[in-house]
């Protein structure tokens, strides 16, 4: 997608129903970025929302969406936008603190609004407003300085889901603060009080003893059901636990629940035995084509240092569309051939 730049986690403009909006004869697409490093795990560290035109399956790259002086982060990790009567809103994790150089961990969730004219770009940004906070009684505060990849708690992710009465949510990645472990990842949910501030609920899907990390939560309405889905890697499983790094998900009738995975065990798109790490962070749009990136697409080479090796092997670009079917709490890919 770019000779100098290397991009991960994505997600589109959307309309309330997460139904990409129709812009400049395509859609509008947002995306963490950096430009390219020597070692592809220290783009965390740097990351910046980046925005694009996709037109079928050609991403053109626009630009840095936030300004660097209105974002409260160091860092800006992943989120979901919204566009409604030329409004955009825009849900963003906001990691360190602005000015902060110690590369700490803490994570924060907020929203930010522009306008955007459909044949021009996004007007100004507002200052960033906090629109739900860790309650240290439900969700843990992910406030820690130090940490590694999959290891570090978590407040991060938001997505938007308004559902049938009119009611907005947000889900979110969490750890939970009820009961602290290595493994205590949560699928977390907050509701919205008066539109721009929203109050914690009890998670949607707990997996303590189980998973650290349920990342990227987000819902589809499919038949008159919905889909919860979201990522995880097969490092962030509690030993003993053999999973691969895919999509998984589960389904309900209502919100409240209960819940039931997916295919029985809540593995929806795997990564191959022999390519664990080719892609990750998918995002499924509601007519189930599924966005992810290339992340390590290629075996591992123990004839060469890490670093090298990571750099070697890193796609850092969007990787081909997937399409999947649902039916009931059944979930397949689909060949797209």
């Amino acid at each position: 997608m770019s000779a100098n730049l290397d991009v991960w986690d994505a997600w589109p403009l959307a309309d309330a129903l997460g139904r990409p909006i129709d812009w400049r004869g395509g859609e509008l697409w947002f995306a963490l970025a950096v430009n390219r490093l020597d070692d592809p795990e220290q783009r965390h560290h740097l990351a910046r929302i980046h925005h694009f035109h996709r037109i079928e399956n050609h991403f053109e790259h626009i630009g840095q969406t936030l300004p660097d002086a209105i974002s409260p982060g160091a860092r800006q990790w992943s989120g979901s936008a919204r566009y409604e009567d030329g409004t955009v809103t825009l849900y963003f994790t906001a990691t360190g603190h602005q000015g902060d150089n110690s590369l700490s961990y803490h994570q924060r969730i907020f929203s930010t609004i522009t306008t955007l004219e459909m044949d021009g770009d996004f007007g100004k940004w507002s200052t960033p407003n906090e629109v739900v906070a860790a309650d240290g009684q439900i969700y843990r505060p992910a406030n820690e300085n130090k940490g590694q990849p999959g290891k570090i708690k978590a407040f991060r992710d938001p997505s938007h889901y308004r559902d049938s009465k009119g009611r907005n949510f947000i889900l979110f990645t969490g750890s939970s603060a009820a009961q602290p472990s290595a493994h205590d990842g949560l699928i977390g949910l907050a509701v919205a009080e008066d539109g721009h501030q929203y109050s914690p609920l009890p998670p949607l899907v707990s997996a303590i003893g189980v998973n650290n990390e349920l990342e990227r939560p987000h819902i589809v309405e499919h038949d008159g059901r919905l889909y919860l889905f979201w990522s995880t890697q097969r490092g962030v499983f509690a030993p003993g636990i053999e999973a691969p790094t895919g999509l998984y998900g589960a389904v309900a009738d209502h919100l409240e629940g209960p819940w039931t995975f997916l295919n029985g065990h809540g593995l929806v798109v795997g990564n191959p035995v022999n390519r664990p790490t080719q892609a990750y962070s998918w995002w499924v749009l509601p007519n189930l084509t599924v966005a992810s990136f290339v992340d390590y697409w290629g075996p591992e080479d123990h004839g060469v240092s890490e670093d090298i090796s990571r750099r070697a092997r890193f796609g850092g670009t969007f990787a081909p569309f997937l399409q999947i079917a649902l039916e009931g709490d059944r979930a397949r890919l689909v060949d797209k051939e």
